[in-house]
């Protein structure tokens, strides 16, 4: 059933291109307000950096994610579109958890209110000594007393030192957490987002600090139903189908794709629209405005983002295999070629993924450059080191999926661009854009409800104005080629 035209974006034509999470969002909060939605995707897969892939038969994610309680939209989205959250994520309390043994610390925070659950974490953990315990409330004392910001961005690890954390709680907590959060290390990752971070987790209260595990693969937790949501809306979803030129129009936008746009085989073909949602990467969306001269300044800025990697190694080991935890964190090492900062037992997440471990590291530069066979084999040792089990050195088949550019590096003082382009019905969606929070699911899925709302605001303007059209007319001749 089609939902009525009555909203607030009733009668605009939207172009949303790029399918991953930012665009997702957008298209759906747009198709829920009225407006006619097409998304265009260059892959065939919907998510972005967040999708699932095939592997020995499996569907598997391009990289493992953490979701916190704290990410309210996106929580909230994915139960709009028609999946309950409740299944779909596995809940634990906030932790940071080593394998017994392995020199490591042991903390968790009960279900308590806050802040009881953690002065109780912290009373309880194990593997810390009483030093290490008082700088960590030292710490988040001072960091809730200044609103979790500094005045003057710095890297984490001068924070830290401002703070004189020890030696030891960096390594156990700061560390691992930053990175899994930042993707940057310490010496180069912002102060200022890391406290952010840390005002949602250490800082929230119980439930925002709770961690959430994907029971499903992150296509079909939110893309896929994203787009069965935006077509009973009238919407059409285009995967394969990659935009290679935009070009302004003085009735609005003109796209260009290739590929399967309107479901079949395409050379491109122009299309118009009203507006126009650039979902796609930094470096994408600059190669599109680049030929536009009054898009110069952006389409810089976007192209000056540096970028950090991340690695994800699939171990497949005997089905009955099962690990003391769901996930855990591993004692990184890599002057020692311990490379892995987590790893996660998909068996206890998906009972159809028995065997399967996946070992995450963030910041991944040292380890990319390995040959995939001998990262993989490092990383089964160190497993088998860690939990003191030889058989994890062996595993039967195992899998290395690097995704160079998964994250901007969110270093401090960044200049992020905000949802206005600048451009008349033009806006940026993304987990790049401007956001106290680094490149999370939480931050692409509040970026494209903020252009959303921006187009919606630019539809009824030129509404009030009578500016749109839907005019003929040839592709102008200062098209974006």
């Amino acid at each position: 059933m089609c939902a009525a035209k009555s909203g607030k974006g009733a009668d605009l034509d939207v172009a949303v291109v790029g399918g991953g999470w930012a665009g997702c969002a957008a298209a759906v909060e747009l198709a829920d307000k009225g407006a006619r939605v097409t998304v265009f995707e260059a892959a065939r897969t919907l998510g972005g950096r967040a999708r699932g892939v095939e592997l020995q038969g499996k569907m598997l994610d391009n990289g493992q994610h953490i979701l916190l309680g704290a990410y309210d939209q996106t929580l909230k989205l994915v139960k709009r579109v028609g999946v309950d959250p409740a299944a779909a994520l596995l809940r634990l309390p906030l932790q940071m958890r080593y394998p017994a043994g392995a020199g490591g610390m042991d903390f968790v925070a009960p279900r308590l209110p806050a802040p009881w659950h953690m002065v109780v974490a912290l009373w309880r953990a194990k593997g810390l000594e009483r030093e290490d315990k008082m700088a960590l409330a030292r710490f988040t004392t001072s960091a809730r007393w200044m609103g979790w910001r500094l005045n003057d961005d710095v890297p984490v690890s001068v924070l830290l030192a401002r703070f004189d954390q020890t030696p030891r709680l960096i390594r156990l907590m700061w560390q691992p957490l930053c990175l899994a959060a930042l993707n940057t290390p310490l010496e180069r990752a912002s102060s200022n987002v890391f406290l952010a971070v840390l005002r949602d987790s250490l800082g929230a209260h119980r439930a925002a600090s709770d961690m959430l595990i994907p029971r499903l693969e992150l296509g079909a937790l939110f893309p896929q139903a994203a787009a069965r949501h935006i077509e009973r809306r009238s919407g059409a979803v285009h995967a394969g189908a990659k935009v290679g030129a935009i070009a302004r129009t003085a009735a609005g936008w003109e796209v260009k794709a290739n590929g399967q746009a309107n479901g079949q085989a395409s050379g491109g073909d122009w299309r118009r629209f009203d507006a126009l949602v650039l979902a796609t990467p930094p470096a994408a969306a600059g190669a599109l405005l680049t030929p536009l001269p009054e898009a110069a300044a952006l389409a810089a800025q976007l192209a000056a983002f540096d970028y950090e990697p991340i690695s994800t190694c699939y171990l497949q080991y005997d089905e009955a295999l099962r690990l003391p935890l769901p996930f855990c964190a591993l004692l990184e090492d890599p002057a020692a070629r311990r490379f892995g900062q987590f790893v996660f037992d998909r068996g206890q997440l998906d009972p159809g993924q028995g065997g399967l471990l996946a070992v995450v590291i963030s910041a991944a530069g040292a380890a990319a450059a390995l040959d995939q066979d001998a990262l993989a084999s490092l990383v089964a040792s160190q497993l088998a080191q860690a939990f003191g089990q030889p058989s994890l050195a062996t595993p039967r088949w195992s899998r290395v999926i690097t995704d160079k550019r998964a994250t901007f590096a969110c270093l401090p003082g960044l200049s992020r661009p905000g949802n206005a382009s600048g451009l008349p019905g033009l806006v940026l969606a993304g987990d790049y854009t401007a956001s106290d929070y680094p490149a999370t699911l939480e931050s692409a899925v509040r970026s494209g409800q903020g252009a959303a709302t921006a187009i919606l605001a630019y539809g009824r303007l030129a509404r009030e104005n009578s500016s749109l059209s839907h005019g003929g007319g040839a592709t102008p001749a200062g098209s974006v080629q």
